[in-house]
């Protein structure tokens, strides 16, 4: 039996919504405003706080000469890879900066001058990417999780230690951070779909910086913006010049407090721009021309800051001086450090696998241990 032979199926037919059915959440309050928010050369800059963009400006400098000399290293081969994050430094840095201590901030694998911002040894921070251990660092005692390279795996992690903090009564907000094309994981959908229900206390910080490897935004979403998505999970958008770091702290700052308060999840994408290659090993000449580098060039966060903080008088050359000869004694503390051979054992290779090791892998770890014993005896 068909549709059109049922009973009743030639009858007019006007259908009527649900009795009860209401939106459950007013859209306009979440979305995003139709510009990202700006406030270096804006009246908004009225009200900058001088200590605290002092302490932005010297940070911003270290972490350029950080990126810089990261980047060094891997021509010099004490690096495997780097991905570098000039140009993205203001998003980088204020992520580090407006959490307090007992928070936790969850990198990718691009993120290393965030864990540096926040105080990580810059040495042990780019340990994994130098191929010597699992991470390099005691996840527990700095409150940054581990970098890894799997795309957005680190999102849902973030909102499973956030919602366990607030059950257990303990004060954490969780700042994941993620870049354009890990929006478009399934782990980034689960982790934000999680988090708003859960009304957990996280803050997803996409940087948009124009390309997933060599794909641009264009071919990632349709969405208006990314901050857009946030309105589908039912948690506010925020949409932010990244390269603009009072804004930066302003937008991240609210979403933290908002976070710490009981109002939810926060999902803020700063616009921002990848000024070299996805890593040393890509050729970003394959995919874009030198005038859009260029245009971004102008909009360098560092400069951006400087120019406001010197026309302001909160800075002088004096004071600029004194900044660039702290980042270069910062990168040669890491010339040094990397330059140091590591001691490496064979036998980690076997550690932190499981908790509790598998019969396989005591096999494996005999095997090895034997052969290394025959070597030194030979």
């Amino acid at each position: 039996m068909t549709v059109q032979e049922l009973p009743g199926a030639g009858a007019s037919h006007r259908s009527t919504q649900p009795p009860a059915w209401s939106p459950r959440t007013d859209a306009a309050p979440l979305l995003p405003d139709p510009e990202p928010y700006r406030v270096l050369g804006t009246e908004a800059a009225d009200r900058l706080d001088p200590e605290l963009m002092r302490r932005y400006y010297a940070e911003l400098v270290r972490g350029r000469r950080y990126n810089a000399q990261a980047t060094a290293l891997t021509k010099q081969g004490r690096l495997a890879v780097y991905p570098s994050t000039v140009g993205q430094e203001a998003c980088e840095i204020a992520a580090a900066l407006v959490l307090e201590d007992q928070d936790w901030l969850f990198p990718s694998y691009r993120d290393t001058l965030a864990a540096v911002a926040r105080g990580l040894d810059p040495v042990q921070a780019l340990t994994l990417l130098r191929g010597d251990w699992h991470t390099g660092y005691d996840p527990r005692e700095h409150r940054i999780a581990p970098l890894s390279t799997p795309l957005a795996t680190q999102l849902p992690h973030a909102v499973g230690l956030a919602h366990a903090a607030r059950l257990r009564g303990d004060d954490v907000v969780a700042l994941a951070m993620v870049g354009d094309g890990g929006t478009s994981e399934g782990d980034f959908h689960e982790a934000l779909n999680f988090a708003a229900v859960w009304q957990a206390p996280v803050v997803f910080l996409v940087q948009n910086n124009g390309f997933a490897i060599s794909v641009p935004l264009a071919k990632q979403t349709a969405a208006p913006t990314l901050a857009h998505k946030a309105v589908g999970y039912g948690m506010p958008g925020r949409l932010v010049d990244g390269n603009d770091i009072a804004a930066m702290h302003e937008v991240l700052t609210e979403a933290v407090r908002r976070a710490r308060s009981g109002g939810g999840p926060t999902l803020i994408e700063a616009v921002t721009y990848r000024m070299e290659a996805h890593t040393n090993a890509d050729d970003a000449t394959r995919y874009r021309g030198d005038a859009e580098v260029e245009a971004w060039k102008a909009h360098d966060p560092v400069d951006l800051l400087e120019r406001e903080l010197t026309a302001r008088g909160i800075i002088d050359e004096a004071a600029i001086q004194a900044v660039r000869e702290d980042a270069e004694a910062m990168a040669a503390a890491l010339r040094e450090g990397m330059n140091a051979d590591p001691v490496v054992d064979p036998m980690d290779l076997f550690a932190h696998v499981y908790a509790e090791q598998t019969d396989r892998l005591r096999e494996q770890a005999a095997m090895l241990r034997a052969e290394l014993e025959a070597e030194d005896q030979a």
